[in-house]
């Protein structure tokens, strides 16, 4: 039985007017994250240039906002390769986990033709998962309306997301997981000093390990047994940060600079 009672899509009410709430709380999460993402460089040295730095948050938005497309139409291979409506399918399919790896491709990228050699990833750990708490606030306000959703499930805190059937809450679950994700990693950065690039680098290993487990309670193709392609991404993902993996089980020692 479901816990709560909610109208989905939750939207907004000026007269005539309707706002979605989804709407609102996704452009909450670019303005607020990339605010967050200011104050914090202020607050810290950064080791790279202003103008380095516009061209790493171009490569980030350029190939973020290409993969997230990519893979999201990518989730359903048959309506890829022949939707009913190719441009609205293509524009409309989007994905966390796409935008994430895509905008680490992009920022790759950049830095390889400007020349920059500094990690650049661990100013943007927190406002990403700032950003993306908000944004899944939106994502849970659609209920059965965007394909974040879960499975029907029994358990107690199960919800009526908008057809009458209680499934997982998968958007509220990802919100705890970045809370959680987010007071971990501030844990451990306040008994050790973490080498240069590694809070990104456990952000990401922990975001996509995440990922994986959470399509298995969401509605989606799986063609390659119980596994569909945000599995299959996740994997890729997990696999080019295999070194840092392998210091995490094996050789901790590695990741720090020293101890507090």
């Amino acid at each position: 039985m479901s816990i709560l009672a909610i109208q989905f899509p939750i939207e907004l009410h000026f007269g005539s007017a309707h706002i979605s709430l989804h709407l609102i709380f996704e452009t909450l999460g670019y303005v607020l994250g990339f605010r967050l993402f200011l104050f914090l460089r202020k607050r810290q040295a950064d080791p790279i240039p202003d103008a380095n730095r516009v061209w790493i948050l171009i490569g980030a938005a350029g190939g973020g906002l290409l993969f997230s497309r990519l893979i999201g139409a990518l989730e359903d291979p048959g309506a890829f390769f022949d939707p009913k409506t190719p441009w609205l399918y293509y524009y409309m399919s989007k994905t966390v986990v796409g935008g994430l790896l895509g905008g680490l491709m992009g920022v790759e990228l950049i830095k390889k033709a400007i020349g920059e050699k500094s990690s650049s990833g661990d100013l943007f750990t927190f406002p990403l998962m700032f950003a993306m708490g908000l944004g899944r606030i939106g994502c849970f306000s659609m209920g059965v309306h965007e394909p974040t959703y879960g499975i029907p499930s029994t358990l107690p805190w199960a919800m009526d997301l908008g057809d009458g059937i209680p499934r997982h809450p998968v958007a509220l679950y990802e919100i705890l997981v970045l809370i959680g994700l987010a007071g971990l990693i501030a844990g451990v950065e306040r008994r050790v000093r973490l080498r240069k690039g590694l809070r990104f680098q456990l952000f990401m290993i922990g975001y996509l390990l995440w990922r994986f487990g959470a399509e298995f309670i969401k509605p989606g193709v799986h063609f390659l047994g119980p596994l569909g392609t945000i599995h299959l991404v996740c994997l890729l993902g997990l696999l080019y940060y295999w070194k840092t993996l392998y210091q995490i089980g094996f050789a901790r020692h590695q990741l720090l600079l020293d101890a507090h």
